[in-house]
Protein backbone atom coordinates (compact mmCIF):
# COMPACT_ATOMS: atom_id res chain seq x y z
CA UNK A 1 0.00 0.00 0.00
CA UNK A 2 3.02 2.26 0.72
CA UNK A 3 4.41 1.90 -3.09
CA UNK A 4 0.72 2.31 -4.47
CA UNK A 5 0.39 5.46 -2.20
CA UNK A 6 3.68 7.31 -2.66
CA UNK A 7 3.73 6.18 -7.00
CA UNK A 8 -0.26 7.63 -6.81
CA UNK A 9 0.86 10.55 -5.12
CA UNK A 10 -2.24 9.47 -2.34
CA UNK A 11 -2.29 8.82 0.90
CA UNK A 12 -2.35 5.18 2.26
CA UNK A 13 -6.11 5.34 3.21
CA UNK A 14 -6.57 6.01 -0.42
CA UNK A 15 -5.03 3.25 -1.65
CA UNK A 16 -7.54 1.47 0.90
CA UNK A 17 -10.59 2.85 -0.18
CA UNK A 18 -10.23 2.34 -3.74
CA UNK A 19 -9.18 -0.80 -3.70
CA UNK A 20 -11.25 -1.79 -1.89
CA UNK A 21 -14.43 -0.52 -3.86
CA UNK A 22 -15.03 1.93 -0.88
CA UNK A 23 -16.34 5.38 -0.74
CA UNK A 24 -14.10 7.99 -0.22
CA UNK A 25 -11.94 8.63 -3.54
CA UNK A 26 -12.73 10.66 -6.81
CA UNK A 27 -13.62 8.67 -9.45
CA UNK A 28 -10.42 9.54 -11.42
CA UNK A 29 -8.48 8.60 -8.36
CA UNK A 30 -9.30 5.48 -8.00
CA UNK A 31 -8.97 4.69 -11.39
CA UNK A 32 -5.01 6.14 -11.02
CA UNK A 33 -4.60 3.81 -7.85
CA UNK A 34 -5.91 0.92 -9.62
CA UNK A 35 -3.74 1.45 -12.86
CA UNK A 36 -0.52 2.09 -10.50
CA UNK A 37 -1.87 -1.27 -8.47
CA UNK A 38 -1.95 -3.25 -11.86
CA UNK A 39 1.81 -1.69 -13.54
CA UNK A 40 3.08 -2.88 -9.79
CA UNK A 41 1.77 -6.27 -10.10
CA UNK A 42 -1.13 -6.31 -6.83
CA UNK A 43 -3.62 -8.66 -6.69
CA UNK A 44 -6.41 -9.00 -3.42
CA UNK A 45 -4.95 -11.42 -1.21
CA UNK A 46 -7.85 -14.12 -0.57
CA UNK A 47 -6.19 -15.74 2.72
CA UNK A 48 -6.53 -11.94 4.53
CA UNK A 49 -9.75 -11.45 2.62
CA UNK A 50 -11.09 -14.56 4.41
CA UNK A 51 -9.95 -13.85 7.58
CA UNK A 52 -11.72 -10.19 7.05
CA UNK A 53 -15.10 -12.19 6.90
CA UNK A 54 -14.86 -11.22 2.92
CA UNK A 55 -15.09 -14.62 1.61
CA UNK A 56 -12.32 -16.16 -0.60
CA UNK A 57 -13.07 -16.50 -3.97
CA UNK A 58 -12.76 -20.09 -4.17
CA UNK A 59 -15.01 -23.24 -4.68
CA UNK A 60 -14.09 -26.43 -4.00
CA UNK A 61 -15.05 -29.64 -5.91
CA UNK A 62 -13.74 -33.02 -4.37
CA UNK A 63 -13.98 -36.69 -6.31
CA UNK A 64 -13.95 -39.35 -4.27
CA UNK A 65 -12.98 -41.93 -7.17
CA UNK A 66 -9.89 -43.48 -8.13
CA UNK A 67 -7.41 -40.71 -9.47
CA UNK A 68 -6.58 -43.26 -12.70
CA UNK A 69 -10.15 -43.99 -13.45
CA UNK A 70 -11.10 -40.65 -13.52
CA UNK A 71 -8.10 -39.44 -15.70
CA UNK A 72 -9.71 -41.33 -18.45
CA UNK A 73 -13.58 -40.00 -17.37
CA UNK A 74 -14.77 -37.51 -20.70
CA UNK A 75 -17.31 -36.73 -18.45
CA UNK A 76 -15.43 -35.03 -15.70
CA UNK A 77 -13.32 -33.49 -18.26
CA UNK A 78 -16.34 -31.52 -19.74
CA UNK A 79 -17.71 -30.84 -16.44
CA UNK A 80 -15.12 -28.78 -15.09
CA UNK A 81 -14.47 -27.21 -18.71
CA UNK A 82 -17.75 -25.61 -18.08
CA UNK A 83 -17.62 -25.30 -14.41
CA UNK A 84 -14.09 -23.62 -14.81
CA UNK A 85 -15.39 -21.46 -17.75
CA UNK A 86 -18.13 -19.35 -15.51
CA UNK A 87 -15.71 -19.26 -12.64
CA UNK A 88 -12.96 -17.53 -14.63
CA UNK A 89 -15.76 -14.83 -15.59
CA UNK A 90 -16.42 -14.10 -11.97
CA UNK A 91 -12.97 -14.23 -11.10
CA UNK A 92 -13.29 -17.38 -8.70
CA UNK A 93 -11.22 -19.84 -8.04
CA UNK A 94 -11.87 -23.63 -8.04
CA UNK A 95 -9.86 -25.98 -5.63
CA UNK A 96 -9.68 -29.57 -6.91
CA UNK A 97 -8.96 -32.33 -4.80
CA UNK A 98 -9.13 -36.16 -5.52
CA UNK A 99 -9.53 -38.46 -2.73
CA UNK A 100 -9.98 -42.09 -2.04
CA UNK A 101 -13.72 -41.86 -0.46
CA UNK A 102 -16.71 -40.06 0.89
CA UNK A 103 -15.30 -40.15 4.82
CA UNK A 104 -12.20 -38.66 3.02
CA UNK A 105 -14.03 -35.91 1.09
CA UNK A 106 -16.20 -34.78 4.26
CA UNK A 107 -12.89 -34.68 6.07
CA UNK A 108 -12.22 -32.00 3.51
CA UNK A 109 -15.20 -30.59 3.55
CA UNK A 110 -14.70 -29.98 7.31
CA UNK A 111 -11.09 -28.76 6.87
CA UNK A 112 -11.57 -26.10 4.42
CA UNK A 113 -14.73 -24.79 6.18
CA UNK A 114 -12.59 -24.27 9.50
CA UNK A 115 -9.74 -22.52 7.32
CA UNK A 116 -12.18 -21.17 5.24
CA UNK A 117 -9.97 -22.05 1.98
CA UNK A 118 -13.86 -21.94 -0.47
CA UNK A 119 -16.95 -20.35 0.10
CA UNK A 120 -19.41 -22.99 -1.61
CA UNK A 121 -18.40 -26.22 -3.02
CA UNK A 122 -19.95 -28.17 -5.96
CA UNK A 123 -20.83 -31.51 -5.04
CA UNK A 124 -20.57 -34.87 -7.65
CA UNK A 125 -21.24 -38.40 -7.61
CA UNK A 126 -24.17 -38.36 -5.12
CA UNK A 127 -24.92 -41.48 -2.86
CA UNK A 128 -27.85 -44.12 -2.18
CA UNK A 129 -27.04 -43.39 1.50
CA UNK A 130 -25.21 -40.15 0.92
CA UNK A 131 -23.74 -38.56 4.31
CA UNK A 132 -22.26 -35.65 2.82
CA UNK A 133 -25.51 -33.39 2.64
CA UNK A 134 -26.22 -33.56 6.50
CA UNK A 135 -22.53 -32.48 6.76
CA UNK A 136 -23.19 -29.74 4.49
CA UNK A 137 -25.92 -28.19 6.31
CA UNK A 138 -24.22 -28.48 9.73
CA UNK A 139 -21.84 -26.48 8.48
CA UNK A 140 -23.42 -23.94 6.56
CA UNK A 141 -21.39 -24.77 4.00
CA UNK A 142 -23.47 -23.46 0.48
CA UNK A 143 -23.22 -26.12 -2.28
CA UNK A 144 -24.55 -27.52 -5.42
CA UNK A 145 -25.24 -31.03 -5.70
CA UNK A 146 -24.20 -32.03 -9.68
CA UNK A 147 -26.56 -35.11 -10.47
CA UNK A 148 -29.35 -35.60 -7.87
CA UNK A 149 -29.83 -36.63 -4.55
CA UNK A 150 -31.53 -40.14 -3.55
CA UNK A 151 -35.12 -40.57 -4.39
CA UNK A 152 -37.34 -37.37 -4.45
CA UNK A 153 -35.41 -35.83 -1.77
CA UNK A 154 -35.35 -31.78 -2.46
CA UNK A 155 -34.69 -30.76 0.88
CA UNK A 156 -34.89 -29.22 3.16
CA UNK A 157 -31.70 -27.96 2.55
CA UNK A 158 -31.32 -24.19 2.65
CA UNK A 159 -27.97 -23.84 1.33
CA UNK A 160 -28.14 -26.96 -0.98
CA UNK A 161 -29.17 -26.38 -4.65
CA UNK A 162 -29.46 -29.51 -7.34
CA UNK A 163 -28.83 -29.94 -10.71
CA UNK A 164 -31.19 -33.05 -11.48
CA UNK A 165 -30.26 -34.93 -14.29
CA UNK A 166 -33.72 -38.13 -15.18
CA UNK A 167 -31.48 -41.06 -15.10
CA UNK A 168 -34.70 -43.03 -14.54
CA UNK A 169 -35.91 -41.38 -18.22
CA UNK A 170 -32.82 -42.08 -19.91
CA UNK A 171 -32.93 -45.65 -19.46
CA UNK A 172 -36.28 -45.97 -20.24
CA UNK A 173 -35.78 -44.45 -23.37
CA UNK A 174 -33.06 -47.03 -24.13
CA UNK A 175 -34.63 -49.96 -23.15
CA UNK A 176 -37.67 -49.19 -25.38
CA UNK A 177 -35.74 -48.75 -28.50
CA UNK A 178 -33.44 -51.50 -28.18
CA UNK A 179 -36.87 -53.33 -27.50
CA UNK A 180 -38.44 -51.78 -30.97
CA UNK A 181 -35.11 -53.08 -32.36
CA UNK A 182 -36.54 -56.72 -31.19
CA UNK A 183 -34.22 -57.18 -28.24
CA UNK A 184 -35.06 -59.18 -25.42
CA UNK A 185 -31.66 -60.18 -24.08
CA UNK A 186 -30.54 -56.97 -22.52
CA UNK A 187 -27.76 -56.48 -19.73
CA UNK A 188 -26.71 -52.93 -18.45
CA UNK A 189 -22.98 -52.83 -17.55
CA UNK A 190 -23.23 -50.31 -14.90
CA UNK A 191 -21.01 -48.38 -12.50
CA UNK A 192 -20.61 -48.18 -9.04
CA UNK A 193 -23.09 -49.56 -7.23
CA UNK A 194 -23.09 -46.96 -4.03
CA UNK A 195 -24.19 -44.08 -6.35
CA UNK A 196 -27.40 -42.74 -6.52
CA UNK A 197 -27.98 -42.63 -10.38
CA UNK A 198 -26.45 -46.33 -10.72
CA UNK A 199 -29.32 -47.43 -8.39
CA UNK A 200 -31.77 -45.29 -10.49
CA UNK A 201 -30.84 -46.50 -14.14
CA UNK A 202 -30.72 -50.16 -12.13
CA UNK A 203 -34.02 -49.83 -11.12
CA UNK A 204 -35.33 -47.80 -14.28
CA UNK A 205 -34.45 -51.35 -16.22
CA UNK A 206 -36.08 -53.69 -13.76
CA UNK A 207 -39.50 -51.53 -14.42
CA UNK A 208 -38.94 -51.74 -17.86
CA UNK A 209 -37.94 -54.90 -18.11
CA UNK A 210 -41.24 -55.69 -15.93
CA UNK A 211 -43.14 -54.04 -17.92
CA UNK A 212 -42.32 -55.15 -21.59
CA UNK A 213 -41.71 -58.72 -20.41
CA UNK A 214 -38.03 -58.75 -20.63
CA UNK A 215 -36.84 -61.86 -18.47
CA UNK A 216 -33.42 -61.54 -19.27
CA UNK A 217 -32.60 -57.97 -19.03
CA UNK A 218 -30.55 -57.39 -15.78
CA UNK A 219 -27.82 -54.90 -14.78
CA UNK A 220 -24.41 -56.00 -13.75
CA UNK A 221 -22.33 -53.33 -11.35
CA UNK A 222 -18.48 -52.29 -11.94
CA UNK A 223 -16.05 -49.90 -10.83
CA UNK A 224 -16.09 -47.69 -14.34
CA UNK A 225 -13.02 -48.46 -15.69
CA UNK A 226 -12.12 -50.31 -18.74
CA UNK A 227 -10.79 -53.02 -17.08
CA UNK A 228 -14.06 -54.17 -14.97
CA UNK A 229 -15.88 -53.43 -18.51
CA UNK A 230 -14.31 -55.27 -20.35
CA UNK A 231 -13.93 -58.47 -18.11
CA UNK A 232 -17.87 -58.37 -17.40
CA UNK A 233 -18.37 -58.28 -21.07
CA UNK A 234 -16.45 -61.43 -21.47
CA UNK A 235 -18.43 -62.84 -18.69
CA UNK A 236 -21.70 -62.03 -19.81
CA UNK A 237 -20.67 -63.05 -23.62
CA UNK A 238 -19.91 -66.43 -22.34
CA UNK A 239 -22.88 -67.51 -20.64
CA UNK A 240 -25.03 -70.11 -22.84
CA UNK A 241 -27.79 -67.32 -23.74
CA UNK A 242 -25.34 -64.34 -24.69
CA UNK A 243 -27.19 -61.25 -24.77
CA UNK A 244 -27.95 -59.32 -28.22
CA UNK A 245 -27.62 -55.70 -26.37
CA UNK A 246 -25.48 -54.16 -23.96
CA UNK A 247 -25.53 -50.87 -22.52
CA UNK A 248 -22.43 -49.43 -20.70
CA UNK A 249 -22.58 -46.38 -18.03
CA UNK A 250 -19.50 -44.43 -19.72
CA UNK A 251 -18.15 -44.45 -23.10
CA UNK A 252 -14.66 -46.16 -21.80
CA UNK A 253 -16.08 -49.31 -20.80
CA UNK A 254 -18.25 -49.11 -24.12
CA UNK A 255 -15.02 -48.53 -26.27
CA UNK A 256 -13.24 -51.61 -24.45
CA UNK A 257 -16.44 -53.94 -24.04
CA UNK A 258 -16.66 -53.39 -28.05
CA UNK A 259 -13.36 -54.82 -28.29
CA UNK A 260 -14.32 -58.13 -26.06
CA UNK A 261 -16.87 -58.59 -28.56
CA UNK A 262 -14.42 -58.66 -31.63
CA UNK A 263 -12.16 -60.92 -29.77
CA UNK A 264 -14.65 -63.43 -28.69
CA UNK A 265 -15.82 -63.43 -32.80
CA UNK A 266 -19.35 -61.72 -32.46
CA UNK A 267 -19.80 -58.97 -34.50
CA UNK A 268 -21.25 -55.53 -33.85
CA UNK A 269 -24.16 -54.51 -34.56
CA UNK A 270 -24.94 -58.20 -36.15
CA UNK A 271 -24.70 -60.09 -33.05
CA UNK A 272 -24.61 -57.80 -30.47
CA UNK A 273 -25.84 -54.35 -30.68
CA UNK A 274 -23.87 -51.62 -28.42
CA UNK A 275 -24.94 -48.34 -26.61
CA UNK A 276 -22.77 -45.88 -24.28
CA UNK A 277 -24.50 -43.96 -21.38
CA UNK A 278 -22.14 -40.99 -22.63
CA UNK A 279 -21.30 -39.82 -25.59
CA UNK A 280 -17.52 -38.50 -26.72
CA UNK A 281 -14.91 -38.66 -29.39
CA UNK A 282 -13.77 -41.77 -28.15
CA UNK A 283 -17.21 -42.90 -29.84
CA UNK A 284 -16.69 -41.89 -32.89
CA UNK A 285 -13.01 -42.91 -32.55
CA UNK A 286 -14.23 -46.73 -32.37
CA UNK A 287 -15.22 -48.70 -35.31
CA UNK A 288 -18.07 -49.06 -35.47
CA UNK A 289 -18.86 -45.48 -34.27
CA UNK A 290 -21.17 -45.85 -31.17
CA UNK A 291 -24.58 -45.39 -30.51
CA UNK A 292 -24.91 -42.88 -27.32
CA UNK A 293 -27.26 -41.03 -25.15
CA UNK A 294 -25.72 -37.18 -25.69
CA UNK A 295 -26.18 -34.13 -23.38
CA UNK A 296 -23.85 -30.91 -23.18
CA UNK A 297 -21.93 -31.99 -20.45
CA UNK A 298 -19.89 -28.53 -20.78
CA UNK A 299 -23.42 -26.93 -20.27
CA UNK A 300 -23.90 -29.17 -17.42
CA UNK A 301 -20.96 -27.90 -15.50
CA UNK A 302 -21.62 -24.13 -16.29
CA UNK A 303 -25.21 -24.57 -15.33
CA UNK A 304 -23.99 -26.31 -11.89
CA UNK A 305 -20.87 -23.38 -11.75
CA UNK A 306 -23.76 -20.29 -12.50
CA UNK A 307 -25.97 -21.07 -9.54
CA UNK A 308 -23.67 -21.53 -7.22
CA UNK A 309 -22.08 -18.45 -7.62
CA UNK A 310 -25.86 -17.42 -7.39
CA UNK A 311 -26.44 -19.19 -4.04
CA UNK A 312 -22.77 -17.00 -3.02
CA UNK A 313 -24.43 -14.00 -4.09
CA UNK A 314 -27.58 -14.59 -1.46
CA UNK A 315 -29.87 -16.18 -3.70
CA UNK A 316 -32.17 -19.10 -2.26
CA UNK A 317 -31.06 -22.55 -3.27
CA UNK A 318 -33.59 -24.53 -5.53
CA UNK A 319 -33.69 -27.48 -7.83
CA UNK A 320 -33.18 -27.46 -11.57
CA UNK A 321 -34.15 -30.42 -13.76
CA UNK A 322 -31.46 -30.38 -17.03
CA UNK A 323 -33.25 -31.97 -20.45
CA UNK A 324 -33.34 -35.80 -21.25
CA UNK A 325 -30.62 -36.87 -22.92
CA UNK A 326 -31.10 -37.45 -26.83
CA UNK A 327 -29.97 -41.14 -28.05
CA UNK A 328 -28.00 -40.96 -30.88
CA UNK A 329 -28.24 -43.83 -33.16
CA UNK A 330 -25.29 -45.03 -35.15
CA UNK A 331 -22.98 -48.17 -36.24
CA UNK A 332 -23.33 -49.99 -33.31
CA UNK A 333 -26.75 -50.74 -32.48
CA UNK A 334 -29.12 -52.53 -35.09
CA UNK A 335 -32.39 -55.21 -35.03
CA UNK A 336 -31.72 -58.26 -33.66
CA UNK A 337 -31.92 -60.26 -36.78
CA UNK A 338 -32.07 -63.75 -34.97
CA UNK A 339 -34.65 -63.14 -32.24
CA UNK A 340 -36.93 -61.09 -35.08
CA UNK A 341 -36.88 -63.93 -37.25
CA UNK A 342 -38.01 -66.51 -33.82
CA UNK A 343 -41.41 -63.95 -33.65
CA UNK A 344 -41.99 -63.70 -36.93
CA UNK A 345 -41.60 -67.66 -36.93
CA UNK A 346 -43.99 -67.98 -33.78
CA UNK A 347 -46.41 -65.16 -35.76
CA UNK A 348 -46.80 -67.46 -38.15
CA UNK A 349 -47.06 -70.62 -36.22
CA UNK A 350 -49.81 -68.85 -34.03
CA UNK A 351 -51.59 -67.86 -37.64
CA UNK A 352 -51.74 -71.55 -38.98
CA UNK A 353 -52.97 -73.17 -35.84
CA UNK A 354 -56.90 -73.81 -35.66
Amino acid sequence: MKDIAQRAGVSESAVSFALNDRPGVSAITRDRIRRVAEQLGWHPSTAARALSGEGSATVGLVVARPAANLGVDSFFLQLISGIQEVLAERRRGLLFQVVEDVTAECAVYRRWWAERRVDGVLVVDPRTDDPRVGLLDELGLPGVVIGALPGSDTGPHPGLSQIRADDAGAMAAVVGRLHELGHRRIVHIAGLPSLAHTDRRIRSLRIEADRRGLTEAHSVTTDYSDTEGAAVTRRVLEQDTPPTAIVYDNDVMAAAGVAVIAGLGFRVPADVSVVSWEDSALCRLTAPWLTALSRDTVAFGRLAARELTALLDGGTAHTIRVPLPRLIERGSTAAAVVEAEEEEAAAKSRKAAP
